[in-house]
């Protein structure tokens, strides 16, 4: 900062300007007006009236240098605001730009680049891929619109987007072992217990293509299909994921991406848990071997009738930590439960106690042993969500007959019965529609329990705590659809589609990290549209203003990476700083 006067006829004025770089010309600008000398004179007083403006100065420019300075600004009600500027940008990518840059993704795009000889800049594009489908999920086009609310802008064009899902696709195994080696460096991957499973994605096309089948819908819309397994480590973390086709068998899925994971990964010793309907033998008999081990949901519907009765059996239950042998029959009779605690010296609490069984099964290939759960508040679970279905079966029945189709296993209508014939043995004149109490009573007998199987001799308690967390996969799954709306997809060549999932996939991993960072505090939803609010108003010349409301999340969010943007006014030089902070 400088001083500098305006000579007239009568006086000379006082300034103190300084100079800013903007848009590539240096100008300059008024931070004070200061008045006539006299005016100086009753300020800093008579004596040494020059020098102490000087030190004046020098003040100011120390406290700008520290960003601690008054910042001024002027605004005029018959002024109108420039055309075609746009003034509000989002920061809250700021923070996800510092994991994206700590997971080394710059270097894996560098390294792409090099590789296939690629002339844009890839880490470009595929960071505002990123933050688009985390922060405002949309179509390729809209993402490239949505990225110029970024504070830094994009250096690329449309077509270019398009250009580099082709390279992306091609390198998504590189990435994969990457991400997976750089993660290891910034978290702690617990790869000691592996989940897998499964799900689709719909195209709103009807043309079968490629990777785009039609199949199995989770869905259940009339589409072409293609379907992603995943892999999530012990602790929540995406560790790999593949694309097949559509109409793929689920369940010939894992060992192909699981070879990779020990190939690529160079990972050796774990435990894969997955569902009844990913545990074919094969896969059971592949995890038997070299120090691998499984552990997986068993249908009790679909035992061998010895072992479903001994399942169901109500004798010979324990609990951890327990020495007792209970019958979960009379668990709910006040009477058994003191006859209990007199025979035990053990009081329990069956509303919140799990009760369990186990056997090892020689003749199952391989050999395993079957862990058998029962609880009473899995019970009321079952049988509460079955009551409004059958309520909801009752209704369609009284008031909408003629909308009735075939029903699934979890579908409501599964409880309609339909027959020919009245109770009189006469036909009908239409078909006649019931409640099927049969069906009801068989799901009744299984309502509580609960079957696992593994090859592990671990007790217990550790096998159903680690079954415990496969809700985490379906979540990971949940986000990539609903939060990042990766579904429709919109694209068309195979490798642009493997491309589209593995941003999705990039995303779901700095988002994970992003959560933990925050002490899993703060729900999926709230993270995101947090995120996506945290705009800032840029004052041309000034700096730019916090626009967002100030909140418990966004001081935590500020605490667990040491970067704020919530004071007041952020010049344009500290902005310039924030923006170089995660590249540091």
């Amino acid at each position: 900062m400088t001083v500098t006067t305006s000579k007239s006829k009568n006086a000379t004025s006082y300034y103190i300007k300084k100079s800013l770089y903007n848009d590539g010309k240096i100008t300059s600008k008024v931070v004070e007006k200061l008045g006539n000398f006299t005016d100086l004179e009753e300020r800093f007083g008579k004596q040494d009236t020059l020098k102490k403006l000087d030190a004046y100065v020098k003040e100011l420019t120390r406290k700008e240098k520290e960003g601690k300075q008054n910042i001024m600004v002027a605004y005029s009600p018959s002024k109108l605001i420039e055309e075609n500027v746009t003034q509000l940008f989002n920061c809250g990518y700021f923070f996800l730009q510092i994991i994206y840059r700590e997971l080394g993704i710059e270097n894996i795009c560098q390294t792409i680049q090099e590789k296939c000889n690629y002339d844009i800049d890839l880490n470009d594009v595929l960071s505002r891929l990123i933050y688009g489908r985390i922060l405002f999920p949309a179509s390729k086009r809209s993402t490239f619109e949505l990225s110029k609310r970024l504070i830094e802008q994009p250096h690329f064009e449309l077509h270019q987007i398009y250009r580099s899902l082709g390279v992306l696709g091609k390198e998504t195994d590189f990435i994969q072992a990457e991400l997976y080696k750089n993660s290891t460096k910034l978290i702690n991957r617990k790869t000691g217990i592996l989940y897998y499973d499964c799900t689709n994605y719909f195209f709103e096309i009807e043309q079968e293509e490629g990777l785009k089948q039609y199949g199995y819908s989770k869905e259940h819309r009339p589409n072409p299909i293609v379907q992603m397994g995943l892999f999530m480590d012990g602790d929540g973390m995406p560790l790999a994921f593949c694309i097949n086709e559509g109409n793929t068998n689920e369940q010939i899925t894992m060992k192909p991406l699981e070879k990779k994971i020990l190939s690529d990964f160079a990972l050796s010793k774990f435990v894969v848990c997955t569902d009844a309907g990913l545990a074919s033998a094969d896969n059971r008999k592949y995890n038997d071997m070299g120090g691998r081990a499984f552990i997986t949901t068993q249908s009790i519907k679909k035992l061998k009738q010895r072992l479903q009765a001994w399942a169901l059996n109500p004798t010979g239950w324990k609990l951890p930590g327990k020495s007792g042998s209970y019958d979960i029959s009379q668990i709910e009779n006040p009477e058994y439960l003191q006859q209990v605690a007199n025979l035990y010296g053990e009081t329990i609490n069956p509303e919140t106690e799990t009760f369990y069984k186990e056997q090892w099964i020689k003749d199952m290939e391989p050999e395993q042993k079957m862990l058998v759960t029962y609880s009473l508040k899995y019970r009321n679970y079952q049988r509460g969500t079955r009551t409004k279905q059958v309520e909801r079966a009752r209704k369609m029945i009284a008031k909408n007959p003629t909308k009735l189709k075939k029903a699934n296993q979890n579908d409501f209508k599964r409880f309609i019965s339909k027959t020919a014939v009245t109770d009189g043995g006469e036909v009908a004149e239409r078909e006649l529609l019931n409640i099927d109490l049969k069906v009801i009573e068989a799901e009744e007998a299984l309502d509580g329990f609960y079957a696992v199987c593994t090859n592990l001799d671990d007790d217990a308690q550790t096998i159903i705590k680690v079954n415990h967390r496969r809700w985490e996969i379906e979540e990971c799954f949940r986000i990539i659809k609903s939060e990042f709306k990766a579904r429709p997809v919109y694209l068309r060549r195979d490798d642009r589609i493997k491309a589209h999932f593995t941003t999705c996939f990039i995303s779901l991993l700095i988002y994970r990290i992003l959560e933990k960072r925050l002490g899993e505090r703060f729900t999926c939803s709230r993270i995101i549209s947090e995120l996506r609010d945290m705009n800032m108003l840029e004052v041309k010349r000034e700096g730019f203003i916090p626009v967002y409301k100030r909140t418990d999340f966004t001081d935590a969010l500020h605490v667990a990476f040491g970067l704020r943007t919530d004071y007041q006014i952020t010049s344009h030089s500290k902005m310039k700083k924030i923006v170089k902070l995660p590249k540091t």
